[in-house]
């Protein structure tokens, strides 16, 4: 058989390396069964461990081989759509409690961090910069919405204030969040994972899911075996498909793509972003980036809406990085990767069941650092027999891609073209 390892980036080559986990075979039973180990499904897994549930989690390749392990590390509140939409569809006051609970996301990162000694290079504050005036206006709005309903405090610093940090003539300013920050993520993801076997939860590696099996008791099979459990969990995101027709429909998988720079140097790379924030702008097709625990600069900024990756990646990030920082002009990229991420059509986390018995998550749209170790918290909640806060996300609308599977990437394009022109035109 194949073996699929981590994909080529800076994250694979930083982390130490994990111990394999055998491939499923022959008949096995739990009282729960999860599909994917990244971070929603480890998260759910120790949640349940920790309450005395038997857990078997199956991922297709290695542990955190997906978006959990490639992601641009960026821990950031609320989700991936803005919270005026959830207002819209389920009330002010159920919006209140979801704004909550996403910090709750937040704050479950450093609580795990920890409880089960994960090193994971987490660092305080994200920033949104604006590139035109009318972003300023935009973030400064959102900033009176978040004190004003959510009694969420952002801190705005005009473009003097963010030069004295961040010495770049491009943005005109920054919306400041010193609750969020952004970490090493396959680090994090495979602490989790240490942590679920510490806690008795079995993983099995290169065990994709062939067959989702509903009835009283349901099933996941795989090539060489099949779990049989009291409830399963579907956590493989964008790299799952055909498990559950019903769910296919409702994300779309999105490439995205960053690079890491050759090591700058610890005097260099503060030059850049003194205070070791992680930034991002607030275009349509945006450019975000970070400084790593050995000061190389980390730079993403890319998206694809086909099975490609976009030509000359590598050519492509690195100029985009020069207009951001043309102090980089001499700096070459040692690693460039990207993977997919699962965006649903109002960008709001699409979080329920299917059955009494199957529990899904997906629909993270880019935001799910934070909010992928909530949705397992909230799932094991439901499991458990509390499942008040599944059911609020369970009541968002989340609809079809228009187009079926054959016109929706077009459609899409389409729309980022559009998204894009604005972007350079106003």
């Amino acid at each position: 058989m194949i073996r699929t390892d981590h994909v080529d980036s800076w994250y694979a080559a930083s982390a130490p390396e994990f111990p394999a986990q055998p491939e499923l075979q022959g008949l096995h039973s739990a009282d729960v069964c999860i599909l994917g180990a990244g971070i929603t499904g480890l998260s759910t897994a120790i949640e349940l461990a920790e309450a005395g549930f038997s857990v078997i989690v199956l991922e297709a390749h290695r542990i955190a081989w997906g978006a959990s392990g490639r992601s641009g590390g960026q821990a950031i509140f609320g989700f991936g759509c803005d919270q005026a939409k959830i207002t819209a569809e389920v009330g002010l006051q159920s919006s209140r409690r979801m704004f909550d609970w996403s910090l709750e996301g937040l704050d479950l990162i450093k609580q795990r961090c920890a409880q089960y000694g994960i090193d994971c290079d987490w660092r305080d504050i994200h920033a949104h910069v604006p590139i035109k005036p009318r972003h300023i206006d935009e973030l400064k709005t959102w900033q009176r919405d978040l004190a004003e309903n959510f009694d969420y405090p952002l801190h705005w610093w005009d473009k003097a204030q963010l030069h004295a940090v961040m010495p770049n003539d491009r943005y005109l300013g920054a919306l400041v969040d010193t609750r969020s920050g952004h970490l090493h993520p396959l680090k994090y993801t495979q602490g989790l994972a240490k942590a679920a076997l510490s806690l008795g939860v079995k993983i099995f590696e290169h065990s994709r899911v062939t067959q989702l099996i509903r009835g009283a008791r349901p099933a996941l099979r795989t090539r060489q075996g099949e779990v049989r459990c009291d409830f399963a969990v579907l956590a493989g995101n964008a790299y799952v498909h055909g498990i559950a027709p019903e769910l296919d429909d409702k994300i779309m998988p999105v490439g995205t793509y960053i690079g890491a720079t050759e090591v700058l140097g610890e005097q260099r790379a503060r030059a850049l972003i003194a205070n070791g924030m992680a930034v991002a702008d607030v275009n349509w097709a945006l450019d975000y980036f970070r400084l790593s625990a050995d000061h190389r600069l980390l730079f993403g900024g890319r998206a694809s809406y086909s099975t490609l990756p976009p030509p000359n990646l590598s050519g492509t990030l690195r100029r985009r990085m020069i207009r951001v920082f043309p102090s980089l002009s001499d700096v070459k990229m040692d690693y460039v990767w990207g993977g997919y991420v699962d965006i649903s059509l109002n960008r709001a986390p699409h979080w329920g069941r299917l059955d009494a018995n199957v529990y899904f998550a997906q629909g993270f749209s880019g935001h799910g650092i934070a909010a992928t170790g909530l949705a397992g918290r909230i799932i094991a909640e439901a499991i458990r027999g509390q499942a008040g806060r599944l059911d609020a996300f369970a009541r968002i609308r989340h609809r079809n891609f228009p187009g079926g599977r054959t016109l929706r990437t077009p459609m899409l394009v389409a729309a980022m073209a559009w998204f894009k022109l604005r972007d350079a035109l106003f």
